[in-house]
């Protein structure tokens, strides 16, 4: 299993002596611990009755307030409290909706490449799931618009497409906004609802947030958002914005497969976010990791070889490097790791085995001289990978025996 092999890499990766490369995870010793102590310890002595009962399954009022003013950020004014339901990370809100909007057998599209958990997640509920290339603008609405049509040619259901339109995971990529226009229209008259995945939005190099699709069409667009990147993955609070209907569906979902969301942790991030200076907080992060973002453009510049090509993110933790044709990154993985280099190779982001040729670099964990540093690992172990592959294919064939 996808999921299996990526947990290994990670134990891997742990390893000091390893430059990881693979996993998406905020440096949170960057974040400012004694103040988020002294809002835990003030939340304890102040409301610990409160904080250590049950809570609603939707989630506590006054955290879903707060995070209609983090949406407001990315142009969704209109959000409500009552269509936010709180969730164990923006993954549980994605399982949550795929329990109650998928069949087996129904199709979910995803852009070719996607998250490799949400792969997971339509796997673990039946889904047929159907990959809709990307360039550099992003998802194509030409080939979606194709797509669907001929799965309805099929009889197919086509119940959801999910999409991570801002600093996608793993590409890095960002959905332009003429598309994004394009993709939802396309969307609305194929009666396919859009879940729009954005832990990354708050995240850009180049100035204002990018605009959310869900602030453009409230009713068409299902919004999944996290405070893992901006603010603490181990606090697992995230969020599903959602069409009345749709919001009441997943609380019965999420009463029926945990009972209500730790109330501690939703009121510590509701007083975080309303006594401390998140947003400053978010803007020296972007900084960090745009510094981060250009150590790893600067080393795959000197360390790569003709032929590789690579993304160019505007925010976000991902590049998405491509090497030339005869290089199996899955196959390659074992010699960087003993060259002390991790990466996870393309094909976990491909439902269908494709991206062999591919990998995910994350710059967001690692300080800029170690990002560097293992680039050039990287690049090592590539080149050899190439001498061999030019090897092989020189030799003269044997002939063949009488």
């Amino acid at each position: 299993m996808i999921a299996s092999e990526v947990r290994a890499l990670f134990a891997v990766a742990s390893r000091p002596e390893i430059v990881s490369l693979a996993g998406g995870m905020p440096p949170v010793d960057v974040l400012p611990l004694e103040a988020f102590a002294a809002t835990v310890s003030e939340l304890v002595l102040s409301r610990g009755a409160v904080a250590l009962q049950y809570g609603s399954a939707q989630g506590d009022p006054g955290l879903r307030a707060r995070i209609c003013d983090v949406m407001a950020m990315e142009g969704i004014t209109d959000a409500r409290p009552d269509d936010v339901v709180v969730t164990a990370g923006s993954q549980q809100a994605l399982d949550l909706l795929t329990r109650v909007f998928i069949d087996p057998g129904d199709v979910v599209v995803t852009e070719g490449p996607t998250y490799v958990t949400a792969i997971n997640t339509f796997a673990a509920y039946e889904a047929r799931i159907v990959h809709v290339p990307m360039d550099g603008d992003g998802l194509s609405p030409d080939a979606l618009a194709e797509t669907l049509g001929r799965l309805a040619a099929e009889g197919a259901r086509v119940k959801l497409l999910y999409t991570v339109p801002t600093f996608q995971n793993p590409g890095g990529i960002t959905l332009t906004g003429p598309r994004r226009a394009e993709v939802i229209e396309i969307c609305r008259r194929a009666g396919v609802l859009v879940v729009e995945d954005n832990p990354y939005g708050l995240l850009s190099f180049t100035g204002e947030p990018v605009r959310a699709m869900r602030a453009d069409a409230p009713d068409d667009v299902v919004y999944l958002g996290s405070f893992s990147k901006t603010l603490a993955p181990g606090l697992r609070v995230g969020w599903a914005l959602a069409p009345p209907a749709v919001t009441a569906r997943l609380v019965l979902a999420a009463e029926s497969a945990i009972l209500s969301q730790s109330m501690f942790t939703q009121l510590a991030v509701e007083r975080y976010l309303a006594t401390q200076p998140w947003a400053e907080q978010v803007k020296a992060f972007r900084e960090m990791y745009r510094e981060r973002r250009d150590a790893m453009l600067d080393a795959l510049d000197e360390a790569m070889p003709p032929g590789a090509t690579w993304t160019r993110p505007d925010g976000g933790f991902f590049v998405w490097l491509t090497l030339p044709d005869g290089v199996n990154t899955k196959a390659m993985l074992p010699r960087a790791i003993a060259a002390r280099v991790a990466y996870v190779p393309g094909i976990g982001f491909y439902a269908d085995g494709s991206g062999g040729t591919s990998m995910r670099l994350s710059y967001c964990y690692p300080p800029p001289e170690r990002i560097r540093e293992g680039v050039g690992r990287l690049g090592a172990v590539v080149r050899d990978e190439l001498d061999l592959r030019d090897t092989f294919a020189s030799r003269p064939s044997r002939p063949s025996p009488p």
